[in-house]
């Protein structure tokens, strides 16, 4: 493998600070709802899980849990549901929360739930999926909303990786980053570094350029992301904070 890198393409390489999907939510009003409904539709797919194992860790059996979580999606991606989000503040971690509790508390428990495969817009959740992770989880004796932050950090750091991963396949990469992607935890100095340098074919200086490269563009994507979920771009250094807090206690 050649040891040195080819520079990013720029599609590749997109703004860490944009418009981004929770902004365009918060913003659209009741006649503007096509790209809200497209925003609020990806944040949802990334981040259904963990408000799947918030509804079973709440008592619900899987049957209900899965028919409560697509219903609820259901509701919230109807146009109306947008318009009341774009008058809620905060991060999307903690409306969709709430919202999920009004949900249980009122429609669900008034038998007005609808039901898995009606309605006119569905997400793509593979909810048996969900239940057999729900059940490899491990035990905890967290509070369900704190056991939800945690789910909601997990994803996030697994949506990153996927884009990193997707990035370095597209710039011919993909087994540099299979090597070096155990390098993204831990300190800088406590790498491998000799032994990577030995199984890729490069001197140790350029693995060295390669994982600060890959950690760099590892934290712009985190940081993005998180923007991604937060009103606006000062929350995201507090959030990062959270959910980074949330993972070590873990």
């Amino acid at each position: 493998m050649s040891t040195t890198e080819s520079k990013a393409s720029p599609q590749a390489r997109q703004p860490v600070f944009v418009t981004t999907h929770w902004s365009v939510v918060l913003s659209a009003g009741r006649n503007d709802t096509t790209r809200a409904e497209a925003a609020l539709a990806r944040l949802c797919q990334t981040y259904w899980y963990p408000l799947y194992a918030y509804v079973r860790r709440r008592g619900y059996s899987p049957h209900d849990a899965q028919d409560l979580t697509q219903s609820f999606f259901l509701r919230l991606l109807e146009a109306n549901s947008i318009a009341n989000a774009s008058r809620e503040k905060g991060r999307f971690r903690s409306y969709l929360l709430g919202a999920m509790n009004h949900f249980l508390a009122g429609e669900w428990a008034k038998g007005q739930a609808q039901k898995r495969g009606s309605g006119h817009r569905l997400l793509s959740l593979d909810l048996d999926a969900a239940e057999r992770c729900f059940h490899l989880e491990p035990a905890t004796t967290d509070a369900p909303d704190k056991a939800f932050d945690r789910q909601w950090a997990t994803a996030l750091l697994n949506a990153v990786l996927l884009q990193l991963e997707a990035e370095y396949q597209r710039e011919g990469k993909a087994a540099l980053f299979d090597a070096l992607k155990q390098t993204l935890t831990g300190l800088r100095e406590s790498q491998p570094y000799a032994n990577l340098a030995t199984a890729l074919g490069m001197n140790e200086g350029a693995v060295k350029t390669a994982v600060h490269r890959l950690r760099k563009r590892y934290r712009e994507l985190l940081q993005a992301e998180i923007a991604n979920t937060v009103s606006s771009p000062e929350e995201v250094k507090e959030e990062m904070n959270h959910l980074f807090s949330v993972v070590a206690s873990g």
